[in-house]
């Protein structure tokens, strides 16, 4: 009989240790050493073809003698999903998706496995029953249910591999890998061991076939991905799912990606027959409303490639309890802070009195500069109670002297605000000189400080 021993894991990086610690030495947490048994096997190998493929003898290569190939992508019909990951799937990649429950994720993968008509897809769940997936099936596409679509309710990794095997699919979605359990190990499903050794086996699948896999994954109350660190380490691209499950728009964003970059997103409404993609995000980023509100400005940003232009609303009223309160939502608290004290100080405007409350419309989170302006123009107008037109938007960085610093494709930024009918950008006078003004229609105002704005603003 095969012997086991009993090892200790870090619940936060997967670190091993013989015995208990305290500390983690590797991510310096307290506490979060946890018990599991492993069986130690004569061939501790994974369940997937270990006993034939994995004999071959590797010899190192130089860069010279390794053949470049064509990489080829398999785009899926939700483009926004095909920019996420960089243009399309990659064969081989390990992909994992995570998110809060009731976010949409298991609906995502079922409606892109339902829409791959010519790919074989086996869709593998540790959680619903096939009754369940078909109900959920014929509500996202009751007419266009695919025949190359296979469900398997099955939670033993030497059995979906059995089954992958004499089906050879050419897509593999896993719900979830928390549910997955290896015949190798002791420990129960979902612990730190099988997560890890789950995820191991599939990676061996999905670069020995060239089969890409899907891993949905669930997060603890943190918003971190729950297992080990060491989980989002072994996969190619890890995506979350952002966005209040209680509101119908829904955020793909790319935390990690080794064929693309990390700074796409991707943006859906969730509707009763499943996610539909927003392919113009302005629409839900630009709220609607009857005539013009003080403390609401337009700022031009840019996530990954693509331009977007985001309402930014603020209520400013004064603080009645001594400490006044700082409130962002979707905006970083830390720079809050620092642009309040850029127009108190060089601004002359008493912000050390004022409750400030701030919201980004649409529930995305802005880490990009260039909303700088839109934001001071957003609070000066809840504060003063003065509406700034719908037909102007603003571009720009605010430094510590109050000076409007330049941002990077400021092209972009103003074609997007042409496109959508704004009359007038603000803008640094800095970013005017690379721009070719005869090609442009929108008028451009530039200034180089924050004061020049306000006044040409608020006539203050």
């Amino acid at each position: 009989m095969a012997k086991s021993k009993t090892v200790f894991f870090c619940q936060s990086c997967g670190y091993e240790s013989a015995k208990w610690l305290g500390k983690c030495p590797s991510c310096n947490s307290w506490n979060t050493f946890v018990e599991e048994v492993v069986a130690k096997a004569e061939a501790n190998q994974s369940e997937w073809r270990s006993d034939s493929k994995s004999k071959r003898i590797v010899k190192p290569k130089t860069l010279h003698e390794i053949e470049q190939g064509v990489e080829v992508r398999m785009l899926t019909p939700d483009q926004e999903l095909n920019r996420v990951l960089g243009g399309g799937l990659v064969p081989g990649s390990l992909i994992l998706i995570g998110g809060e429950p009731g976010i949409g994720k298991s609906t995502l993968m079922l409606q892109i496995g339902l829409a791959l008509k010519k790919i074989k897809v086996l869709y593998v769940t540790g959680e619903e029953s096939e009754q369940q997936i078909k109900m959920r099936a014929e509500r996202l596409m009751p007419k266009s249910l695919s025949e190359n679509f296979y469900i398997l309710t099955e939670t033993n990794t030497k059995n979906i591999f059995a089954a992958i095997e004499q089906l050879e699919p050419q897509l593999v979605v896993i719900d979830s890998i928390q549910t997955l359990y290896s015949p190798i190990m002791d420990s129960v499903a979902g612990s730190i061991g099988q997560v890890r050794q789950s995820a191991g086996e599939l990676m061996k699948f999905a670069k020995e076939t060239n089969t890409p896999v899907f891993l949905v994954g669930h997060i603890t109350k943190d918003g971190m991905l729950a297992g080990p660190k060491v989980l989002e380490h072994m996969v190619d691209t890890v995506l979350q799912f952002e966005g209040d499950r209680h509101l119908a728009y829904r955020i793909l964003r790319t935390t990690k990606n080794r064929f693309g970059s990390t700074s796409e997103i991707g943006i859906y409404e969730m509707l009763g027959n499943g996610l539909r993609q927003v392919s113009n995000p302005s629409e839900i980023l630009i709220s609607q409303k009857d005539g013009q509100l003080s403390g609401a400005t337009i700022g031009a940003t840019i996530e990954g490639n693509r331009p977007l232009l985001i309402e930014i609303q603020s209520l400013v009223s004064p603080a009645s309890y001594g400490t006044p309160q700082r409130t962002p939502n979707g905006f970083d608290q830390k720079r809050l802070n620092m642009l309040l004290a850029v127009l108190e100080k060089r601004c002359g405007f008493r912000m050390g009195t004022q409750d400030v409350f701030v919201n980004m419309a649409g529930g995305i989170y802005v880490e990009d500069p260039a909303i700088d302006l839109a934001l001071c123009a957003s609070i000066i107008s809840s504060m003063e109670e003065i509406p700034v037109s719908d037909k102007i938007c603003f571009a720009a960085e605010i430094g510590l002297g109050g000076e409007l610093r330049a941002v990077n494709r400021i092209d972009q930024r103003i074609s997007e605000a042409e496109k959508l009918g704004f009359e007038k950008i603000y803008v640094s006078k800095f970013s005017k000189k690379s721009l070719d003004l005869k090609k442009i229609k929108i008028e451009i105002i530039a200034f180089s400080k924050l004061t020049e704005v306000f006044r040409g603003l608020f006539n203050s």
